[in-house]
């Protein structure tokens, strides 16, 4: 894999608008601003937008050859350091036709953003590029009251510094309180739960190691067997991390879900699972039973490491997870262990 450069204080970042076109809607523009200032103030970092990243929902809806192209031109411009992607959605998957996997390729820089970015993920790992699992512009950088201190420490230790040996350590608290998206509401702040789970060890002893690639499950199943699925080979040794949307799916579509991957033989060839904190911890205890179901009783993997209840995707505060990048998860110490740089 081909990592990117780190970033560094007076870099700039662009915003693209990849899946839904929110950020430029009347109602949430505001949040670019948000943003920019917080980016600014806490990384030194100078955000700007692509020329069709503000353009609103119905118009980026109706165009999703000018999404390509603004992340394709983010991409070839050497002004931009790194590019953050705005938000989520539900059709990331028909900018396919418009990607062209050789200007990633020549063109390597951090490309941050989590749920539907998962295809974005995917698009730059078959173009050998690394990228990251990580907080998006209207979730978490334009954060009503501020970005969680675990985010930020995150986005300094991995994509500012060397993470050689970094623990991906369990964060002490979580939130399951939603404030709407209104100016109104800039000031509020979430309350903080304490999390007294930690991590938690579903299976597994002892220590493994391999290279990380995963995402939101409900992605992951709108690009299988697509041209960005990786092959059974490219799934061997590796670390898979997964977790579920706000759309909360029922622990039967997990069940379905993980006996697709036992169906392909991904489940007979990867040497770890790392799974997200469901959003709201909905289906908490369901969800442990699928994956205890078809991979332990289905797959017969008794052997295989997992670890639940971690700080990425839907469940705030989150984290990042570097695609293709080697991984120790160590089922003793409950740890989670970035063996390499992200970055150079």
């Amino acid at each position: 894999m081909i990592k990117p450069k780190r970033l560094k204080e007076g870099d700039t970042v662009a915003v693209v608008s990849l899946s839904w076109g929110g950020l430029g809607d009347e109602k949430f523009v505001h949040k670019f601003s948000i943003a920019k200032d917080f980016l600014k103030n806490e990384f030194g970092l100078n955000l700007v937008a692509m020329p069709n990243t503000l353009k609103g929902s119905k118009f980026l809806y109706e165009h999703p050859e000018l999404r390509a192209k603004d992340w394709m031109d983010a991409f070839k411009d050497p002004s931009i350091k790194a590019i953050i992607s705005s938000t989520g959605g539900d059709d990331t998957i028909r900018l396919l036709p418009y990607i062209d996997y050789d200007v990633i390729r020549n063109n390597p820089k951090i490309f941050t953003g989590f749920s539907d970015t998962t295809a974005n993920h995917f698009m730059m790992y078959k173009a050998g590029v690394t990228s990251f699992y990580g907080p998006c512009i209207m979730h978490n950088f334009a954060q009503y009251g501020g970005m969680y201190d675990y985010t930020v420490e995150t986005v300094k230790n991995i994509l500012f510094q060397n993470c050689t040996n970094y623990e991906i350590k369990k964060c002490n608290y979580w939130t399951n309180e939603h404030i709407d998206w209104n100016e109104n509401n800039i000031d509020k702040i979430k309350t903080k739960l304490p999390d007294t789970k930690g991590y938690e060890i579903l299976q597994g002893t002892g220590k493994v190691r391999g290279k990380l690639l995963g995402g939101c499950i409900e992605l992951l199943n709108m690009i299988n067997n697509t041209e960005i699925w990786p092959s059974l080979d490219e799934w061997r040794n590796k670390i898979l991390f997964i977790e579920t949307s706000e759309e909360k799916p029922t622990p039967q579509y997990v069940t379905y879900f993980l006996r697709n991957l036992h169906a392909q033989g991904i489940l007979d060839v990867i040497n770890g699972v790392i799974i997200g904190k469901p959003q709201n911890e909905t289906y908490y205890e369901e969800y442990k039973q699928s994956y205890i179901k078809v991979i332990r009783e289905e797959a017969k993997r008794e052997d295989l490491p997992i670890i639940y209840n971690c700080n990425f995707g839907h469940s705030e505060p989150i984290g990042i997870i570097p695609y293709g990048i080697n991984c120790e998860l160590d089922c003793d110490e409950k740890k989670i262990t970035l063996l390499e740089n992200a970055v150079i």
